[in-house]
């Protein structure tokens, strides 16, 4: 208890002494917002939709507000002006409108969660601050666009006289967190000691409302949040209560190329499909447990002796080639080993290749907040069984004009049952089942990303 109500503390300091110099820095400076737009996003390089959703959202701009100087990206990257924009055409066939302007951050190192072992979503939210005012001060914009999830630099652009916006992908707390907590339920972002202890499970939760206290707070303090999806959106406005200021806007997939797939699948020599990152939310021992069971059944039909698990995902660094080796373990110890293959950063020509020829296409996280490969698998025409939680479950996997388009699942023999039951279905069904699907993949186009974010932009203009 007490060493939460230090850190309260220590929060509290912290946040007022920036306040202060803020306050000092603007009034004695006579700082005055540039007429650019700048986009908060220190690490600009990550590869994943966020990535994808800030090339689209600066080409936005570019379009929208043609009348303003210049684009500005604060980025923590070694990067050039060049070299982003060859980037987002090369990566995700995005071509700037025009030539951006980059603001180098030096102290990115202040939202690592490798700076913070313990307390690291406190300790990433004040480190926000440090680096928003790195970036504040070496460029104000009139217009202030987080589109990486650092709530706590709203309240420090608003002094700077910002207009300031964001797009969440996810937010930093939620009450499913605290439930987990509260409840001792031991999950990758709760250890087993946590959750095992009384003591220690009631410090966090203590320790969890004081951040969402302040969260909420931080993200009150937005002209306009986009949000990616409807479990994100009832995240924030429960935390931000700025529902009249809160606005979903589905993430741009860029399923074109999958779409043109054939939905025709030979199930008898097809496999199902897992495309993630191989972190530990992703839950891919639960995939293996599930295709375990699923095998048992299946093998007893002489059509599906050579059924295989298809795991697709990239490694960033030496942790994530660990966590690929303990999956590799964990197949041998579960006799399934010559039946799953592990295809690790693979380019995006063969993952389509892969899509191409899935039957089934797996999802196990929990409370994803959106979920662009079940998406991805929809598109293919891989029928999609994802976790019945988050974007997944309210947002994507939901009947297209009253088709079913795939199947939700929460443990081993929910997903296994899932599995069995589409590869048994007729050929006729299935493929009713891809079509729609595929249809409804199509609500999470580029386009409609692109209508709905300028939508949102005027609005608040």
């Amino acid at each position: 208890m007490g060493l939460v109500l230090s850190l309260l503390e220590l929060g509290v300091a912290f946040s007022f002494f920036f306040l202060v110099a803020a306050l000092y820095y603007i009034r004695n400076c006579k700082r005055k917002a540039q007429p650019v737009v700048g986009f908060f996003h220190p690490y600009t390089e990550d590869g994943g939709g966020g990535e994808r959703v800030l090339w689209c959202a600066v080409r936005a701009i570019q379009e929208l507000l043609p009348e303003y100087n210049s684009v500005v990206i604060y980025t923590g990257d070694y990067a050039t002006s060049e070299s982003l924009a060859a980037r987002a055409a090369e990566k995700f066939g995005i071509k700037l409108k025009a030539p951006l302007e980059v603001a180098r951050l030096h102290r990115r190192k202040w939202v690592d969660a490798a700076t913070y072992p313990r307390f690291t979503l406190i300790g990433q939210s004040l480190g926000s601050i440090v680096l928003a005012w790195e970036a504040l001060t070496t460029l104000t914009p009139l217009l202030f666009l987080d589109t990486a999830g650092y709530a706590f630099t709203y309240p420090l652009a608003r002094l700077f006289g910002c207009v300031v916006i964001c797009y969440t992908h996810y937010p930093t707390i939620s009450s499913d967190m605290l439930r987990r907590v509260k409840t001792r339920t031991s999950i990758y972002n709760n250890n087993s000691r946590i959750a095992n202890s009384y003591l220690l499970s009631t410090a966090k939760v203590l320790y969890y409302r004081v951040v969402a206290q302040l969260y909420g707070w931080a993200g009150s303090c937005t002209h306009l949040a986009m949000v990616n999806s409807s479990w994100t959106r009832a995240h924030i406005e429960e935390l931000w209560r700025i529902r009249s200021r809160t606005i979903r806007v589905y993430p741009p997939c860029d399923t074109s190329t999958l779409q043109a797939l054939p939905l025709r699948r030979r199930v008898k020599d097809g496999y199902i499909i897992s495309v993630a990152q191989f972190r530990p939310e992703k839950a891919h021992g639960l995939q293996l447990e599930a295709f375990r069971l699923a095998l048992k059944t299946l093998q007893q039909s002489p059509d599906f002796q050579e059924v295989q698990l298809k795991i697709v995902g990239s490694c960033r660094n030496e942790e994530d080639e660990k966590r690929v080796q303990t999956l590799r373990d964990e197949c041998k110890r579960l006799e399934i080993q010559t039946h799953v293959e592990f295809c690790v950063n693979v380019t995006y020509s063969e993952l389509v290749e892969l899509l191409g020829g899935a039957v089934a296409g797996l999802h196990t996280m929990i409370d994803e907040h959106f979920g662009i490969s079940v998406v991805e698998y929809m598109a293919a025409g891989a029928i999609p069984i994802a976790h019945r939680s988050g974007g997944p479950m309210m947002d994507i996997v939901v009947d297209e004009e009253g088709k079913k388009t795939g199947y939700l699942a929460e443990n081993a023999e929910e997903y296994a049952a899932a599995i069995c039951e589409v590869f048994n279905l007729s050929g006729e069904k299935r493929l009713e089942m891809a079509v729609a699907g595929r249809k409804r993949a199509l609500r999470f186009s580029e386009v409609k990303f692109d209508d709905t974010f300028k939508q949102a932009m005027r609005a608040v203009l």
